[in-house]
């Protein structure tokens, strides 16, 4: 917690005598909330200030200064990614899962997983919503180096979506991900230098989710092999 952070933005009356601490709140200008749980309990309560157009909120999760329009929160400065999370790869791993990942924050995400090793020739990552392991419908498009010839698979109703492949030197994978917190479709996107096969060097693959549950986490899992170290950024898109 900083220093300047605190838990409500309290309304004063004439007369009243204020608290050091509270003095020290209005000198830090705008307030400084944890996040936007902390945020949204912070207006309305019992000697409280009620939230108004104009308000000024500074969150220290994101590291974001956001302005109340009247009806919702917005972010001031210009649109972007954020990064929302960082989550190091162990040693010898066949999933690792991602908290917190997505929130109401944001309605988009890209999800980057690099550097480390990993086992086999190459190892095949997948990624899953929470806990759901069916659903999951896309398509992969995937080229050699060596042949003009392109290669595509399909699935239906599969457990995951499907990413390309990392090698035994690098990691190298990303995931764009449409509206895993929203309550409809996730759609998704996914990029990688290396493919399903020796020889393999690039995949590209689209796809949704076919369910609207609103997702916070998501795990990361090898189809074979594991890997060690690395390091998975989540981003979000400012709406």
């Amino acid at each position: 917690m900083g220093a300047n952070q605190q838990t409500s933005v309290p309304s004063f009356v004439t007369g009243q005598v204020l608290t050091a601490q509270q003095v020290t709140e209005i000198n830090t200008g705008i307030p400084v909330f944890a996040d936007t749980t902390a945020r949204d309990a912070a207006f309305g309560g019992t000697g409280e200030k009620v939230l108004a157009e104009g308000q000024i909120a500074y969150l220290e999760d994101t590291n974001v200064v956001q302005f109340y329009t009247g009806a919702t929160w917005a972010t001031l400065g210009p649109t972007g990614l954020e990064l929302v999370s960082t989550t190091t790869i162990g040693t010898t791993v066949a999933s690792v899962t991602v908290t917190g990942a997505f929130s109401s924050t944001y309605d988009n995400y890209i999800v980057n997983v690099i550097g480390g090793a990993a086992s086999g020739t190459p190892t095949y990552l997948n990624l899953t919503l929470g806990a759901t392991t069916t659903g999951y419908y896309s398509s992969e498009i995937y080229g050699k180096y060596d042949s003009n010839t392109l290669n595509m698979i399909s699935r239906a109703n599969h457990t995951a979506f499907i990413g390309g492949a990392v090698s035994t030197d690098n990691i190298a994978l990303s995931y764009r991900l449409f509206g895993p917190n929203l309550a409809k479709t996730t759609h998704f996107m996914t990029e990688a230098p290396l493919a399903r096969t020796a020889g393999d060097n690039w995949s590209y693959a689209i796809g949704y989710l076919n369910d609207t549950t609103q997702y916070t986490a998501f795990t990361i899992t090898t189809v074979t092999g594991t890997l060690t170290g690395g390091t998975i950024r989540v981003y979000g898109y400012r709406n």
